[in-house]
C-alpha cells in the first residue's frame, strides 16, 4: 500500500491505530473489571480488538514504503523502529480481549443456569478474574504507552524543521 488519494498511505493509516488502540485498551480494562460492562460491551470488544490488530500491519507496510520515499535521517529511524513494537501490544489487546469475552459469556450462560438466578461467580474464579484484570491494566497502558512515543516520534520525524517558529505574516498587511 502506498497513496491514498494522493497521500502517502500510512499518514491516514495511523491515525486508525492511534484511535482504536487506546480504545480498545480502554473498553479492555472496563470489561476486564467490570463484568457488567463485559456483558454490555459483548462481541465488539474483541471485534474492536481485532480491527486494531489487523491496523498495526497495515499502517507499518505503508510506513515502510514512506520511509523508503523521504530523506532518511535519526528521527525517521527512531520511528521506525518504535513502530516495529506495536504489533505485540495490539496482539496482548486481542488475546486478553478475547479472554475476557469468552469469560463473561461463560459467566453469564453460568448465571443462567443456576437456580434462583444467582450472579454467576463463582468464589474459585476470583483469583483468575484478579490475574486477568491486573493482565489488562499492564497490557492496556503498555499500549497506550507505546502508541504515544510512536506518535511523538513520527510527529517530530515529520516536522522537524518543516514550520517556522514565529508567525508569518500572509498577503500585503492583510489579516
Amino acid at each position: 500500500m502506498s497513496l491514498i488519494n494522493g497521500l502517502p498511505a500510512h499518514v491516514l493509516l495511523v491515525h486508525v491505530v492511534v484511535v482504536l488502540i487506546p480504545l480498545t485498551a480502554l473498553a479492555l480494562v472496563a470489561a476486564a473489571l467490570w463484568p457488567r460492562a463485559a456483558r454490555r460491551l459483548g462481541i465488539l470488544l474483541p471485534g474492536l480488538a481485532l480491527v486494531a490488530l489487523i491496523s498495526v500491519p497495515l499502517a507499518t507496510q505503508a510506513g515502510e514504503w514512506l520511509e523508503s520515499h523521504v530523506e532518511s535521517d535519526a528521527l525517521v529511524r527512531k520511528h521506525t523502529e518504535l513502530g516495529d513494537g506495536v504489533l505485540p501490544w495490539a496482539l496482548g489487546l486481542f488475546v486478553l480481549a478475547a479472554l475476557v469475552w469468552f469469560a463473561a459469556r461463560r459467566g453469564q450462560a453460568e448465571a443462567e443456569s443456576q437456580q434462583g438466578g444467582g450472579r454467576g461467580l463463582r468464589w474459585s474464579a476470583l483469583p483468575v478474574r484478579i490475574v486477568v484484570g491486573v493482565l489488562s491494566l499492564a497490557v492496556a497502558v503498555g499500549a497506550v504507552v507505546d502508541i504515544y512515543r510512536v506518535g511523538d516520534s513520527g510527529a517530530k520525524a515529520a516536522w522537524h524543521d518543516a514550520y517556522s517558529k514565529t508567525a508569518t505574516t500572509k498577503g500585503d498587511g492583510d489579516d
